[in-house]
């Protein structure tokens, strides 16, 4: 088999668990290794260190797969890893028919990605690698997890850095567009065909579970408290609002709740689920909150829940701006505000929970400035929207946004703001998306709960 040798100075990341080899750290190459095919990856002196595949077109020549010497990567290699991955997640994730099967780097399989819907499978061939041994791909998929259908989507732009068009279409039996899976005890409809990536982002899933403590507990500042009332000659406890009344709306206690960049409503879904009195769910894309609603329908929210087609940038603007008009017409300034007249900005709601979700805005790492002033952005006229002793939840999957300085962001918009905020919850990607020291690409997503007060309070 061919091999690479690395250069003496190079920075020892493989031996730190880092399976990328990049063209600037190979000194020399032994053999006439074509590309796609596997290579030993030696030191300067000789020694072995990893066995990957090798692609020169591409700035990361070689991705590591095994720490041992292997000849091949066909239908068995993949089996074998695919079995590991199962395993892995049927330890970890009790409930639920979907999740990420396989997690390209964290699964040792780099350049791969297989979500699991029930019983469709959805992959992603990333690498040139990964993409000339798709039908042993496809084969060990058959065997081990026994699907309905196998849909691609490789419709990525990052196949073009390895020579690769984009793609996607069935590449196994009967492929449903749209299919039906449960997370925490939720039903989600999937487009996989039209939907972001491969349809559905797990990472959050535990983090969308993490919200339940915030949908409740709000009855007592709407002045509605549990009190014991006569019925049918017993005492029975009740809901009972401030003129005496009992209250009969099931959802009382909850939490109103705003989420921005819904996608499929995923937040939306659980923050329902856990006893939200009302909730807003914003996104730019009509195709996006046609999904949401149908999965707030699906599971029986619809009554609890308002959509909104709009850019979260300007629709929080928009309410931060009405906001600050209303609190300029309440306040006692010696400047009077003609109250008569129409508020000018429009807007100015408020609510006990707001949620940001945000696609990533620093892809590259020239574009991390420009991502700090869109997160300072969203942040801080979240915040201001948030309720007195409300939360904010946030979100980056920036990789480039590294979480310092996420942190940082977020606290630069809370003195802007004149807010203090209080860490309630530091999160990040789920368990089906493990993460291996000294692989930073993987540690991409940072998710936090923030308490939210003013200066004042």
């Amino acid at each position: 088999m061919a091999s690479v040798v690395l250069q003496k100075n190079r920075k020892k990341r493989l031996e730190q668990s880092h399976p990328w080899i990049y063209s600037n750290e190979i000194e020399t190459t032994e053999g006439d290794p074509q590309p796609g095919d596997l290579v030993h990856v030696k030191s300067y002196q000789g020694r072995y260190l990893a066995t990957g595949y090798y692609n020169p077109a591409s700035q990361i020549t070689v991705r590591a797969v095994s720490y041992r010497e292997i000849e091949r990567m066909d239908r068995a290699f993949f089996a074998e890893r695919f079995r590991s991955c199962i395993k892995h997640r049927e330890r970890f994730l009790k409930e639920g028919n979907a999740y990420r099967l396989v997690y390209g780097e964290a699964d040792f399989l780099p350049g791969l990605i297989v979500d699991r819907f029930d019983d469709v499978l959805v992959v992603q061939l990333l690498t040139l690698g990964m993409d000339i041994r798709r039908q042993d791909i496809v084969d060990a998929l058959v065997e081990v997890m026994n699907p309905r259908g196998i849909y691609e989507r490789s419709d990525v732009p990052v196949r073009e850095l390895e020579g690769l068009e984009q793609t996607k279409g069935p590449v196994y039996g009967e492929c449903p567009r749209y299919v039906t899976v449960r997370e925490n005890g939720l039903l989600i409809r999937v487009d996989i065909e039209e939907g972001q990536k491969t349809g559905y982002f797990f990472d959050q899933r535990e983090n969308r579970a993490s919200i339940e403590p915030l949908m409740t507990g709000w009855g007592e500042r709407s002045g509605i408290a549990l009190q014991e009332v006569e019925e049918d000659g017993q005492s029975v406890m009740h809901p009972v609002n401030k003129s005496g009344k009992v209250v009969t709306f099931p959802y009382w206690d909850g939490a109103t709740v705003l989420e921005c960049f819904s996608h499929t409503g995923s937040f939306t879904l659980h923050a329902c689920q856990y006893g939200a009195k009302k909730v807003t769910c914003l996104d730019i894309s009509q195709h996006a909150i046609d999904s949401a609603r149908e999965n707030v329908e699906l599971n029986g929210f619809a009554d609890r829940v308002e959509f909104v087609v709009d850019d979260a940038f300007q629709y929080l603007r928009t309410q931060v701006k009405g906001l600050e008009e209303r609190q300029k017409r309440a306040s006692s300034s010696a400047d009077k505000v003609d109250t008569s007249q129409k508020m000018t900005a429009g807007g100015g709601r408020t609510w006990d929970v707001v949620i940001l979700d945000p696609p990533a805005f620093a892809k590259t790492k020239g574009a991390v400035k420009g991502a700090c002033r869109g997160y300072k952005d969203i942040n801080l006229h979240g915040m201001k929207l948030v309720n007195e002793g409300g939360y904010l939840v946030t979100a980056s999957c920036s990789y480039h946004m590294r979480p310092d300085l996420f942190l940082a962001t977020i606290q630069e918009a809370a003195a802007d703001a004149g807010k203090i905020l209080r860490l309630i919850e530091w999160r990040a990607a789920g368990k089906d998306h493990p993460q291996i020291l000294g692989v930073d690409e993987g540690h991409y997503l940072k998710f936090a709960i923030f308490e939210v007060r003013s200066r004042t309070f």
